[in-house]
């Protein structure tokens, strides 16, 4: 079982904030200094708005208002990998924490891919 949970599976509105608070505590987990700390607001932000896109999408009042949204949290699950990139190119000494991370960023992405082309 992965470190998010069996529900991860089925409940993206959870998966998506177990996401983004793991993305918060490995941010909080970098030294700041010039290079990292333009990394970890950019890291932050796309690893945080897939659940807030998600959970627009699920609000959202037209089909294409949904997929506006869900196209979003692919965005943004996209752009998280790569943070996480730069951020270990940064700070090799992360590479392993940053891999779960990576590969849920990955996952999500190719969920809301499948779910963008309906």
């Amino acid at each position: 079982m992965s470190k998010f949970g069996e529900e991860r599976l089925y409940d993206l509105e959870e998966r998506t904030a177990l996401f983004g608070e793991s993305i918060i505590g490995f941010a909080r987990k970098i030294a700041i200094d010039p290079v990292t700390e333009r990394l970890i607001k950019q890291l932050v932000g796309a690893g945080t708005s897939v659940g807030a896109n998600y959970c627009e999408a699920d609000d959202s009042v037209s089909k294409k208002e949904f997929k506006q949204k869900i196209g979003y949290c692919k965005k943004e699950a996209r752009e998280t990998k790569f943070f996480l990139r730069m951020i270990v190119k940064a700070v090799p000494a992360l590479r392993e924490e940053a891999k779960p991370l990576w590969q849920e960023a990955k996952e999500l992405h190719l969920i809301f891919a499948k779910i963008y082309r309906g």
